[in-house]
Formats: structure tokens, sequence, C-alpha cells
């Protein structure tokens, strides 16, 4: 892509308005633009980041052997009546809306209710188990307070999973298999090492959850956490029971702060009972299905990725979520710069690199704080002062050491790089 043809216009000045660092860089850097107070458009880098955080997660789903598909996101009223999760003083998130004929409607804050309820089409039998679906949706939620930028949001993105199973011990094998997928799912994005299953609140979900919880200093929960065994328990469940039911020791628990970026729920066969979600077993006799939940924030996942890895320079992209790989700036209007940047910009993307090509004509320091905002993981320069040198300047974001080589040399070394 040629920084010429593509749309973006990075700012000097953070919104005014913005307290967070991730929507402060995210929009600085040509990402995001706001509407409102948590809500969010997402420009085309913003878009890349966001299709490549879903690719990986898809990846981690399908091999679980879900199915994607996509609900609505206008609901019934009568559904979520019949669970008891219509009225605000059960769920305070609720953006709610009538038809033309007065028909009361509510926007999606979440599915159980819709794909259970969809469910009691396709399963009948217990030949029709296990059932696995999930979605990338578009949620809504009316949020108290929206001054967290992407990572809390009144409009966001959430992959929402949903597994149907015949008995406990089905769902149990589920629960701990999409347990271990998440984990691979953080560690693929850069937050393997500071990601940690925590036990949680269900909330308006169920008695008790299992969150996934990334360490930072800017996250909204407050969690203990027990760094030898790898968990966590938030602190609005912190108590002598349940520690004692972990096996964990309160002396070794640390106070940190960190951002949910992941959930997970067992709802047992509630759900089934309350929307007459029944199949025959082996000798033909009803019985509920058990359903288990389980989230990932998209938009917030990027906010937390954007907030995690930037520097005072602006964002620093892991290689498996940048919107490409490298930024090449070409120096100066020379015949002999302009064919070698053209030559690399060309030589890259054949070998499967994602280059954004900087040809415009400005000064190499606009280039430069360019490159570093936007936060792509490699930056290429080509100038005449390098071509004498020998080649092209490659420099990985973050690092202060750059070194020349030839291009053939560059296409290899970054060729390895970039593959995910």
């Amino acid at each position: 892509m040629r920084r010429s043809q593509l749309f973006l216009k990075t700012r000097h000045q953070a919104p005014a308005d913005e307290e967070a660092k991730n929507a402060q860089l995210l929009t600085k850097a040509g990402y995001i633009h706001k509407e409102m107070a948590g809500v969010y458009a997402y420009l085309p880098l913003g878009l890349m980041v966001l299709d490549n955080i879903k690719q990986i997660v898809r990846e981690e789903m399908n091999s679980l052997g879900a199915s994607e598909l996509i609900m609505t996101n206008l609901q019934a009223k009568e559904l979520w009546e019949r669970t008891d999760r219509w009225d605000d003083k059960k769920v305070d998130v609720w953006f709610k809306s009538h038809l033309q004929n007065g028909t009361e409607v509510g926007l999606a804050w979440s599915h159980e209710e819709p794909i259970t309820a969809m469910m009691t089409n396709y399963i009948s039998s217990y030949r029709d188990l296990p059932a696995m679906v999930y979605q990338f949706q578009t949620k809504l939620r009316n949020e108290l307070r929206a001054k967290s930028g992407i990572m809390r949001g009144r409009e966001f993105v959430m992959k929402d999973l949903y597994s149907y199973t015949p008995d406990q011990a089905a769902h149990d094998k589920i629960y701990n298999d999409v347990t271990k997928a998440y984990l691979r799912i953080f560690d693929k994005v850069g937050l393997g090492d500071s990601t940690y299953v925590t036990f949680a609140s269900g909330g308006a979900f169920t008695q008790f959850s299992h969150e996934f919880q990334t360490i930072t200093e800017v996250g909204e929960d407050t969690i203990y956490l027990d760094e030898e065994k790898k968990m966590a328990v938030n602190e609005e469940v912190y108590t002598d029971q349940v520690l004692d039911q972990l096996n964990l020791d309160k002396s070794k628990l640390e106070k940190v702060q960190a951002a949910e970026v992941g959930n997970i729920f067992s709802f047992g066969t509630t759900k089934s009972d309350q929307l007459g979600l029944h199949f025959g077993d082996e000798k033909g006799e009803p019985k509920p299905v058990y359903l288990g939940s389980y989230g990932i924030g998209i938009t917030r996942l990027m906010g937390v990725i954007a907030e995690h890895f930037a520097d005072e320079r602006g964002l620093k992209w892991p290689v498996n979520v940048a919107p490409m790989h490298v930024y090449l700036c070409r120096l100066g209007d020379e015949p002999e710069v302009i064919k070698a940047a053209d030559e690399a910009y060309e030589k890259l993307q054949e070998s499967g690199v994602k280059v954004l090509y900087d040809d415009r004509n400005v000064r190499p320091g606009e280039q430069f704080a360019d490159a570093d905002l936007i936060g792509l993981p490699y930056r290429l320069v080509v100038s005449q002062k390098s071509l004498e040198a020998g080649g092209l300047e490659l420099k990985e974001r973050g690092q202060e050491a750059a070194h020349i080589s030839e291009l053939s040399a560059v296409v290899q070394t970054l060729g390895k790089a970039c593959q995910a």
C-alpha cells in the first residue's frame, strides 16, 4: 500500500477529550475516529488490525470444531423475559427501542438467549450434540462510564462462542479446551506472558466465571495473582472461602491492576430449561442441554495491545497483529532513490511482506515520526546516503540500532521475521 493512496492522516496532538492512552495514540496515528463517548469508527489501518486479531481467534475457534455464523443485533423482548434478563434491574446495560408497530426490542448486549432459542430448531437428539457456534458481532452496552477508549466502549466487536453438550463431563471438556485455546490466542497476540486465568463473579451471566486478565496499570480491575501457579482471583470474589476452594495461599498473592480481555461462563442447564432446549437421549428420554458461553472483546483486545506495547514515540504492534509489517521511507526524489525504493516495495510484497510505502515528498523527520507513531514492526529507509553506504537501512521498531544491507538480504530477513 502506498501512503499517497491510503486513507490515512496522522495528528500531532491527541484529542483534548480523550483520557485513555490507547484512544489518544490510535487517533493520532489514524486508526480510529471518535463518534461520541465510547463509540468509535475503525479507519483502514484500524480495520486491518481488527481483521488480524479476528483471524487469529477464528483459527483457534475452528480448531475446536466450532462453526462461524452471525446473529441479528435486534432481539426479541419475550426471549429475555423468559430468562429474567430483560429487567433493567437485572441487566443494567440494555439499549432498547421500538419497532414502528410498537413492538419493544433490545439491541444485542449478548446472545445466549437468541442462539439457545434458535438451537431448539436444530438440536433434538443426542446425535446432534455436541454443537459449537461462534460469531464476530457488534455489541451495544449502555455503559455508565466510557473513559477507557476502545478498552470499554458502548459499541464494540466481540467474538462469542456457545457450546451445547449432553452432560456435565462433555461440557467440562469443551470448557477446558476453550481455556487452552484462549491462552494460545493471547500468546499469539503478544500478551501471553502477562495474561492470567482469573476466578471472578459471573455478573449478569452466572454466579461465577473465569476471566482472562492482562496485567496493565490502566486496567479497571484489581486482581490477586499467584505468579507460580499462573492463577488469579478478582477482587470482587476475593474471600477466604474462594482462596481455600482454589488452594491459594493469601501470603503468596500479589495485588495488581489488570484489564479483562476474555471471559467464559458455565450456564449448566438453566437456559435450556427456561427456553425449552431438550434432546432425546439413547433411550428417547428428554434431557436438557448444557450451555457454555465464551467471549473475547476484539476491539478491547486491540486497545489493550496498543496500551501494552506503546512507548513515548507511539504504537508498537506485534508482527501478528500489525496492519502491515514494514514502513518504507523514501527520502529524496533522485531517480536512483525512487528506483531502489520501488524495487524494494515490489520485492518485499512478492515475498509476502506487507509494506506501507511512504512515497510522499515530505521531510525525513516527518516520515520517521509517522513511522514510530503508526508502530509497524520494522522501518526501512531508502536514501542517497543509504545507497552510497551499500543498500537500505533497516531498523526494528523500538530499537535504536539500524543496519545497512543489500536488498536481497533485507528481503530474506523480513520474509522470515514477518511470517505469522
